[in-house]
């Protein structure tokens, strides 16, 4: 007993609404997938892709179609599709020409028919390079130059890659499309696609005597000294493109581009963040405590800042304009961003230590030695000293 078929919308999974683009799209995913080509030996793919194609020649085809939707399978039955196809059913009103053009370039590498030939102008292959420049070099730009090796058009032969005298051949295999055809043989016939000539890389032409200088490359290289422009604002891993210098073009192509990627520098007192810089200052607790100038490393210079009275460690201030400029516009800069420390000096002379107890003792912050310490058990507030209270502004 024969077997059942499928209904041709189930087989392409749509529903009977679909139209003639998604019929396509849903025939190409099956087709692709099982391809004899694709699974060499296996009886089961071999059935499905026929089922597939069988779905479509029918359901591609508005005439087919409308009579499949009136009277299902038996609108087929009994011979009157022909025999043109496998298993007796008529695959000539059906166009696989695109669909297969597209399956046997993705499976061969080609393309489809009548493409555009191999052997047109090319843009030569860019070439990347990378260059070390310091933080302020970052900042402000500069200027480098980069020690090269690159490719240029023969003298001799004039980029020809034949000997002087001499002028390359059209390709006997490609006919000069820099293009091959090759066929596949399908169930629907003889199927081409079209791969890149091997016998000449697709340049349609082929050297019979080679330029001595070259060696048939068409190029020679050199050394050259490139200079490159780093523009104000550059950060770390971003890149500067040099229009054409990069590797020669194919076939009268324009040449590649030079990629020049800019490493910057760690700098031992600036980090920085977009277009904003940061740091760290130390003050002394006189200064925290009375305020007065300090100069602060910026990478316009040293500039003076006043530290007002009573500033606690860790206090951040703003140099406006100080930061980084902007890629997009030069003129307009991010800011400077300082974190004021306050630093406890850790080797004290004995007159300095005498000042501090003095100090302390102007303050009215330490006991007087005439004074019965009993009287001030608990009165933690008096008994505070000048160091007491400094390592309290310090951790606050």
């Amino acid at each position: 007993m024969a077997e059942a078929k499928r209904d041709y919308y189930e087989v392409l999974g749509l529903g009977r609404d679909a139209d003639d683009a998604a019929i396509k799209k849903a025939y190409r995913v099956l087709a692709k997938k099982y391809h004899p080509d694709m699974n060499p030996g296996d009886k089961e793919a071999e059935k499905k892709f026929k089922e597939a194609s069988e779905a479509y020649a029918v359901l591609s085809d508005p005439e087919k179609r409308r009579q499949y939707d009136q009277f299902g399978h038996a609108a087929f039955e009994g011979g009157a599709g022909g025999a043109g196809g496998f298993g007796g059913f008529d695959f000539s009103g059906a166009d696989f020409s695109d669909i297969f053009g597209d399956i046997f370039g993705d499976l061969f590498g080609g393309g489809r028919r009548g493409g555009r030939g191999g052997n047109g102008p090319m843009k030569g292959a860019n070439i990347r390079k990378s260059i070390r420049i310091t933080f302020e070099e970052a900042v402000f730009g500069c200027e480098k130059e980069l020690d090269l090796i690159l490719k240029d058009p023969c003298d001799d032969c004039q980029g020809t890659g034949a000997k002087p005298g001499t002028s390359p051949e059209t390709c006997p295999k490609c006919g000069g499309r820099g293009q091959v055809v090759y066929t596949s043989q399908s169930f629907f016939g003889t199927v081409q696609n079209v791969q890149t000539c091997p016998n000449c890389g697709g340049s349609g032409k082929v050297i019979k005597e080679k330029c001595p200088k070259c060696s048939g490359t068409g190029y020679t290289s050199s050394r050259k000294k490139i200079k490159v422009s780093i523009p104000a604002g550059i950060d770390n891993g971003q890149s500067v493109r040099i229009r054409e210098k990069g590797e020669p073009g194919i076939n009268g192509g324009p040449r590649g581009d030079l990629l020049v990627e800019v490493n910057v520098s760690h700098h031992p007192v600036f980090q920085r963040q977009d277009v904003h810089i940061f740091s760290t200052v130390p003050i002394s607790f006189a200064v925290a405590a009375l305020g007065g100038d300090i100069r602060i490393k910026t990478v316009d210079g040293d500039v003076i800042y006043s530290v007002k009275p009573g500033t606690k460690t860790d206090t951040k201030v703003r140099l406006k304009g100080k930061g980084v400029p902007s890629l997009r516009n030069s003129q307009v800069r991010g800011d400077h961003y300082v974190t004021l420390v306050i630093q406890t000096p850790e080797r004290l002379s004995s007159e300095a230590k005498e000042a501090l107890r003095r100090f302390d003792e102007l303050t009215g912050n330490t006991l007087h030695q005439n004074e019965n310490p009993e009287e001030h058990k608990g009165d933690k507030k008096k008994r505070k000293g000048f160091m007491d209270k400094l390592k309290e502004v310090i951790e606050d």
